[in-house]
């Protein structure tokens, strides 16, 4: 891994410049560019007075649904009316746990067909499941209907801690589901253990048989790949059909990956931050065997929700990367060149507000979730260039 991915880490003391520099990074450079020389944005609300939202989905006929951390969906109408959408899944709702990610079916037009995670309570503690609906209108809102759990993580554990949960369809309509360690870092290496992983699986929860490990004896099958701490971000990349991910480091050390079939992410073997007591965590930053980031934050952003933008809404911001930011309240918009991150922006820095969830909507708006009570759907509306 290059020094220049530890360029986020020194990127805020340089933050209140509104010129354009370079900063000197090992063998390379990093052009660091603030937010005020690009078009602006100006957030709008589109729905408050909801409880700790954690995703929204747009549906095709206009309107959001959203999910809320205490095991609520709501529809909100493009007006901005809210409805409670009966049907949901009874959740675990502790900590970070909850009614979590929301997604529409690949055939959604056709089917109806809603996916969400939650954390499922059960005797030998809480862990990653995911329900499967039918969306059926009801007057002016909508209930779920034939609702199952088509797939239950046996990352269980008591606590709510690191569920993970977001979720990404591949182009082939099978489902990526990323799951947390549930705080006991050693669980992500473990193959038989579904905790700190991406899985990948059917949508009707079977296993998909060209998985990594289908064939090979000692790895729970849905496995994609391991050694993950607990990322709360997934999206699909449009350039290329891949799955990013961005996760949770402990105190430094967040991670963006593309997750590749069978390959090890190395948590908590390594990692580039360090253990909240101030302790090294496992042997290092590298080790044969286990992947490197793409990129890296240290001091930690606690990252949540993540965007591609393809929009022609955002001219300077096509072909970026948009991550939330739980702990450091704001937006970070990464450039790409490829698989190569090349500058970071940080945006909504006057918000002082937790993000939850980005997203970019079917108009070509992108939509930011506040984590809070009340908590807000926003909308960035785009503004001239200065």
């Amino acid at each position: 891994m290059s020094a220049r991915n530890r360029v986020a880490g020194l990127v805020g003391g340089f933050r209140q410049t509104a010129t354009m520099f370079l900063l000197a990074v090992g063998m390379g450079t990093i052009p660091v560019q603030s937010a005020a020389a690009q078009s602006s944005v100006s957030p709008e609300v589109v729905v408050d007075g909801l409880s700790f939202p954690w995703a929204v989905a747009f549906l095709p006929e206009g309107g959001f649904l959203i999910t809320e951390r205490d095991g609520a969906l709501k529809y909100a109408s493009p007006e901005g009316a809210v409805s409670d959408v009966p049907g949901s899944p009874e959740v675990f709702s502790q900590g970070q746990g909850g009614l979590l990610d929301i997604a529409l079916a690949p055939d959604f037009d056709q089917t109806r067909n809603v996916f969400m995670t939650f954390s499922q309570g059960s005797p030998e503690g809480a862990g990653t499941s995911v329900f499967k609906a039918v969306l059926v209108p009801v007057g002016e809102g909508y209930s779920l209907e034939d609702g199952e759990t088509i797939f239950r993580g046996n990352n269980r554990g008591f606590g709510g801690r690191h569920f993970g949960s977001r979720m990404a369809f591949k182009d082939d309509g099978t489902l990526f589901l990323t799951t947390g360690d549930r705080g006991d870092g050693p669980r992500s290496q473990d193959t038989m253990d579904h905790s700190g992983n991406v899985l990948r699986i059917n949508q009707d929860g079977s296993v998909p048989s060209d998985n990594p490990f289908v064939q090979t004896s000692g790895y729970l099958p849905e496995i994609w790949s391991t050694g993950h701490r607990n990322p709360q971000s997934a999206a699909i990349n449009p350039a290329t059909g891949e799955l990013w991910t961005v996760e949770h480091g402990a105190r430094g050390g967040d991670e963006v990956n593309r997750p590749e079939a069978g390959k090890n992410y190395g948590w908590p073997e390594i990692s580039y931050g360090r253990h909240y007591s101030g302790g090294k965590i496992g042997i290092g930053t590298s080790a044969p065997g286990f992947e490197q980031p793409l990129y890296y934050w240290d001091p930690s952003i606690a990252p949540s929700g993540m965007a591609f933008v393809t929009s022609d809404l955002y001219p300077d911001w096509q072909g970026d990367l948009l991550v939330g930011a739980l702990r450091g309240q704001h937006i970070a918009k990464l450039s790409l060149d490829g698989t190569e991150i090349t500058r970071e922006e940080k945006l909504l820095t006057d918000l002082a507000a937790r993000i939850r969830d980005v997203r970019q909507g079917q108009d070509g708006m992108i939509y930011v979730l506040t984590d809070d009570d009340p908590g807000k759907l926003l909308r960035l509306v785009p503004q001239a260039t200065q």
